[in-house]
């Protein structure tokens, strides 16, 4: 199927499978894939590891302000995202920066930071991005968006399978515990909140399995844009 030349923006919470959606979009129409939270995992990590922020969540927001102004070269790579010459795709992912990317996303500087890497790489279009803002702020006129949700005993299973997966010892309370304190946090922060954007179409795919969203997906796609098979 071919479709436009368009932008299409997937947000949603977390561990909705909204990133395994958007991989897959991107690989079945030829797209570019963005992970926005990537980004924000990157810099909670760099962060973390030049003492930026402390145990209980402190930030100490002109030192990194001031890190951030004098380029933090983070970016997204062939396979995965990078810090200079350092594929940091494994250290984001792990429950310790898990636990706070939700402070250090909600800081507005931080979001401009990101936000403008993000309109760098999407500039061209072909693009599909996913994370808490991407329809309502990053880009406000993709020309396609989906909020994809599941209910919190689903979304909390998954997480604790990835992590699993990952040789990591979860807890299934602490990773509830975990998404239930980020959800708060993305979804009253100052700056750009996690909310479906008025003309996104909405997914819950508590019960689907990933050919369900892609048929769901294509069937969205050739409806919005009159596309013919």
């Amino acid at each position: 199927m071919q479709i436009p030349d368009i932008i299409i923006a997937i947000d949603g919470f977390s561990a909705t499978g909204k990133s395994t959606l958007a991989k897959l979009i991107a690989e079945t129409f030829s797209f570019v894939y963005l992970d926005s939270g990537a980004l924000y995992r990157g810099v909670t990590l760099f962060a973390q590891e030049n003492g930026f922020i402390d145990p209980d969540d402190t930030i100490h927001e002109a030192d990194l302000k001031a890190a951030l102004d004098q380029g933090l070269d983070l970016h997204f790579g062939a396979d995965g995202t990078y810090i200079g010459d350092r594929r940091i795709e494994q250290e984001i992912r792990t429950m310790a920066v898990s636990g706070q990317v939700s402070p250090i996303a909600a800081v507005p500087f931080v979001r401009a930071f990101v936000d403008a890497k993000l309109h760098e790489a999407g500039a061209r279009g072909r693009v599909v991005m996913d994370g808490r803002d991407i329809g309502t702020a990053v880009f406000p006129n993709a020309q396609l968006k989906i909020f994809v949700t599941a209910r919190p005993e689903v979304r909390a299973q998954r997480r604790y399978d990835e992590l699993k997966a990952k040789g990591e010892q979860p807890d299934l309370e602490a990773v509830m515990k975990n998404l239930e304190e980020r959800d708060y946090i993305d979804s009253h922060r100052e700056t750009n909140p996690l909310r479906r954007a008025e003309d996104a179409f909405v997914m819950d795919n508590s019960d689907m399995n990933l050919h369900e969203e892609i048929v769901w997906t294509q069937g969205l796609i050739q409806g919005r844009f009159g596309i013919l098979e």
